[in-house]
């Protein structure tokens, strides 16, 4: 076991107090890192050795022009990832003298300080309470027990022996007693439970006590954590209360511990006995188990098919073991697990594609195994993965899955000793968040990706021991937390970087490339020399390459100069625009998302695609329209959706509920807009449910016709009336005209929406006050097709259009209108006496069935039908001044609305005179009850 050992005895006392101390006070506190101006390691070495005369010579080889310290006489480094780290000093009988601290207070990675037998002298340094690595040796003071006011004493994870001194457990204010993880031996008091009165903490794992569990911790009331495992306690557990967490050296099979157990179980927590046998496949029928874990036992065969029918298990925990066979496909329907450890046993066969329906994993560990084939794509869908992934040591073959850039917020990636080939992923630069990326000893090849000088949070990445080529990316240079950096025994070549954490090669590791070479001498690598004949051609690449680069060097800089203006004065817009909507994070869109899957998508456009979502902070469902920027107008069709939407309240048109303006983890502009979200779709859909694979029954009654044709009017009264400045709307079309479970219409998609202001317009974004040809063919005013400046009468003209389309059946683009002629011709050549050839069958109804109130009753809808069609020609008319005015447009579909109101309250009042008129109260496909009427008066 690691330890520290110094020559003067006295002082193992002081140095375990202020060791203990320092933590005890403190259990949870974490050791302190070193500032980026701080000693590494070398310099720690070089300072110790400054402060200790050495007349034998013993530290001749610590020179500070080597920077091979890990072969310095008496320093040990540690292996794996930790390389360059000094791990133990070793400096017995050398006859120095002087004072190790606090030099050796920076090397926080040591756990061992052997050093006796010289003449050592000076103040142990506080400081030695960050090597949290160190070991302390030998026995616990007799004299702690003088500590009678002591409150917290840890003493976790050393190598302590004997016995514990009995006046230890008197002292009645610790509240905290941690000596677990040591050799401490001997019985527990019998009255532990009332001396130690304060206890909350008592961790005495991973020791060598005996004897019975004292029946008198029942009498600690305050004790929340009582951790006795890994000990050689005999006897009968006393009642103690719901110890889930104690464990011994339990032997035998699983069932003989788990027969008599109630099926309500919970948890069931058997890590580091000696279990042997196989993982019972009863063991599936506690239904209610959310926690099994059986660590660091003996157990052997196959894991049970049956453990997928634990649906509430969020915690799968089999590693350590023997156990064989192949992982069941059934796990994956354990739909809320989160961790699952299957490390360290022999299972073999291929990685369940299965495993993507645990859809809530934030860890999974399958490594040290002998596991074969690809690694499936369905890993990748599940987007909570982010703690860790670990699959290394085992036989993967084949490319690393592009899917992989999914896992955004993973944390720790291992694939290291597979055999998987190909290029390393470019996506995986999309893992913002990654801290530790292993790939090391595969047969990986390609270059590097550039993609990687995303990952600025790394803190340790192995690539080595692959058949990597191409050049070190400079960018490295700039990675400021990366600490260890592995590149060995690959192929690459060219000029090693000097800046950042190449200066100190303690934390870089080339070996093995033969084709790098250095710049500097100082990396012990080949110079970087130039050919001859690369020299004689210099002068004359010069004289051509300086002048070409000065030409395009003024050009970039004037281009950069326009495009940063214009980039300024779009922030200056787009700040203004969003500043009083709340901003939402990527991370929040993806995970409503369920990370933009195809599922969630309900629409798309020229200028994006619209999700359906649930954002964590919103009670209804809502939609996501997200912004296609490289589209040459999508980001001014963004800030005029903003603008256009920011002060405007109204019933008819749709509600921002949030803005997400950032950027996506490839480092792309992101932006999206939240809407309320319409569960009936868009009036398109209505019109023609054949071509949108609704059912034919999907279809929109007389009134909602009327009732829409009213809430788009009103939507543009208050639009081009109530707005100061007015707004133009400029792509009205039934696909941006949205319904509500009410079936209450919305205006949506404001994306080329226009302000007016005074006499002139002025497009918001942009500078010019011509309209040019905006909007949806169909749907277009005449005018703007030649050039006309945006005017509300263009708003006007689309909605004759759509006022034509609901009441005929029939896009303004269907192929019957050819030769010349178009919607609004058609419906004028059937007027008056052809209005049933422009109507559908659902307004004619069956009229020919009732007497003479049907007669009625078809009469006054037929007149409904009517003005609507002639309402739609007027505001349809060529030239812009021949058009009906949006306020007239508004107050017409009022009126007409009451008519029909009239028509159905006279149809209710027959209903309720005479069963036989019921027949009628479909004859419009409307049913006139009382209620639907009420809700207009």
């Amino acid at each position: 076991m690691p330890h520290i050992e110094i020559h003067n005895a006295s002082i193992l006392p002081l140095l375990a107090f202020i060791f203990f101390h320092s933590l005890a006070l403190c259990p949870n506190v974490q050791p302190l890192r070193a500032s980026p101006g701080g000693l590494n390691e070398l310099d720690a070495l070089l300072c110790l050795k400054s402060r200790i005369h050495d007349p034998s010579g013993a530290l001749a080889s610590w020179r500070d022009d080597s920077l091979a310290f890990c072969d310095w006489h008496g320093v040990t480094c540690g292996r794996k990832q930790h390389t360059s780290r000094v791990m133990a000093l070793d400096l017995e009988s050398e006859n120095i003298t002087g004072n190790i601290f606090p030099c050796v207070a920076n090397l926080s990675f040591i756990t061992r300080i052997h050093m006796p037998n010289n003449q050592l002298n000076g103040h142990i340094s506080p400081d030695i309470g960050q090597l949290t690595r160190l070991r302390l040796q030998g026995q616990i003071p007799e004299s702690f027990g003088n500590l009678t006011s002591l409150k917290a004493l840890n003493l976790n994870y050393n190598n302590l022996s004997g016995t514990v001194p009995p006046a230890l457990y008197n002292i009645s204010s610790l509240a905290f007693l941690g000596l677990g993880a040591n050799q401490l031996v001997g019985r527990l008091p019998t009255d532990i439970g009332s001396t130690l009165s304060s206890i909350t903490t008592l961790t005495l794992e991973g020791n060598h006590f005996e004897g019975p569990i004292p029946a008198s911790l029942a009498n600690a009331s305050n004790l929340h954590v009582l951790n006795l495992r890994s000990n050689a306690f005999a006897g009968v557990i006393p009642s103690l209360g719901t110890l889930t967490k104690l464990r011994n050296n339990l032997q035998g099979t699983i069932s003989t511990y788990i027969t008599n157990l109630s099926k309500s179980l919970k948890v069931l927590v058997l890590i580091e006995n000696e279990l042997t046998g196989a993982v019972p496949s009863e063991i599936g029928y506690f239904m209610n188990l959310t926690v099994l874990q059986v660590d660091n036992n003996l157990l052997s065969g196959y894991v049970p098919d049956m453990l997928g029918n634990l649906q509430n298990l969020s915690i799968l925990t089999l590693s350590r073991n023997k156990l064989s066979g192949e992982i069941p496909p059934s796990i994956g329907k354990l739909e809320r697990l989160t961790e699952l450890h299957f490390e360290e046993n022999v299972l073999a066969g291929p990685i369940p594609s299965s495993l993507g329906g645990c859809k809530h994993l934030t860890t999974l560990n399958l490594s040290s195994n002998s596991l074969y084939g690809g690694i499936p794509q369905e890993l990748f869908s599940i987007s909570t993965l982010s703690e860790g992934l670990d699959l290394s040591y085992n036989q993967l073959t084949g490319d690393i899955p592009l899917e992989i850039g999914r896992l955004i917020n993973l944390e720790s990636l291992c694939l290291s000793n597979n055999q998987l080939s190909g290029e390393i992923p470019s996506t995986l630069g999309h893992c913002l968040i990654l801290s530790s990326l292993h790939l090391e000893a595969n047969f990986l090849q390609g270059s590097i990706p550039n993609s990687f000088i995303s990952l600025q949070g790394i803190t340790e990445m192995d690539l080595s021991q692959n058949n990597l080529s191409g050049r070190i990316p400079e960018y490295f240079e700039s990675f400021t937390s990366l600490k260890v950096l592995n590149l060995s025994y690959n192929d690459l070549e060219g000029p090693v970087p000097r800046g950042g954490m190449f200066a100190n090669l303690s934390d870089v590791l080339i070996k093995g490339n033969r084709k790098l070479c250095a710049t500097s001498s100082i990396l012990h690598l080949p110079p970087c020399r130039t050919s001859p004949h690369k020299r004689r051609n210099t002068k004359y690449i010069v004289a051509v390459v300086v002048p070409f680069a000065t030409i395009v060097a003024v050009t970039m800089a004037c281009i950069a100069f326009i495009t940063l203006k214009k980039r300024r004065e779009a922030k200056r817009l787009t700040d203004q625009s969003l500043k009083q909507f709340k901003n939402v994070s990527y991370t929040d869109l993806f995970n409503a998302t369920d990370g933009f899957s195809p599922s969630s998508l309900v629409g798309s456009g020229s200028f994006g695609m619209v999700y359906k979502g649930q954002l964590k902070f919103e009670i209804c469902e809502v939609a996501i329209k997200v912004f296609r920027l490289d589209q040459l107008e999508a980001p001014s069709n963004f800030l005029s959706e903003c603008e256009a939407l920011r002060n405007i309240r109204h019933r008819n048109l749709i509600r921002v509920i949030s803005v997400c303006s950032t950027f996506d983890p490839t480092g792309n502009e992101f932006k999206a807009l939240i809407l309320e979200y319409k569960a009936n779709g868009n009036l398109e859909s209505w019109l023609h449910p054949k071509e949108h694979r609704q059912s034919q029954k999907r279809l929109l009654n007389f009134g909602s016709r009327i009732t829409i044709a009213v809430d788009i009017a009103a939507a543009l009264d208050y639009l081009h009336n109530r707005c100061t400045p007015p707004l133009v709307h400029r792509d009205l079309k039934p696909s941006n005209v949205l319904l509500s479970d009410e079936m209450v219409a919305c205006l949506s998609d404001f994306g080329l929406a226009k302000i007016l202001s005074g006499d002139t317009s002025t497009l918001f974004g942009n500078s010019t006050s011509i309209a040019g040809p905006k909007g949806s063919v169909g749907y277009i005013a005449p005018e703007y097709a030649m050039g006309c400046q945006v005017s509300v009468e263009g708003d006007i003209y689309s909605y004759g259009i759509i006022l034509l389309e609901m009441m005929a059946g029939k896009r303004p683009t269907d192929e019957m209108f050819k030769d010349g002629t178009n919607l609004c011709s058609f419906v004028e050549s059937c007027l008056p006496q052809k209005i049933d050839e422009i109507l559908e069958p659902i307004l004619t109804g069956y009229h020919h069935e009732g007497g003479e109130g049907a007669d009625q009753l078809m009469v006054g809808i037929r007149s409904c039908a009517m003005q609507l069609v002639t309402l739609g020609l007027k505001c349809s008319e060529m030239t812009p001044r021949d058009r009906a005015t949006t306020e007239d447009a508004y107050a017409e579909t009022l009126s007409i609305r009451e008519e029909f109101l009239a028509l159905c309250r006279f149809q209710n009042s027959e209903e309720q005179g005479s069963r036989r008129s019921s027949r009628f109260i479909w004859i419009a496909g409307v049913r006139c009850s009382s209620t639907w009427i009420s809700s207009f008066d």
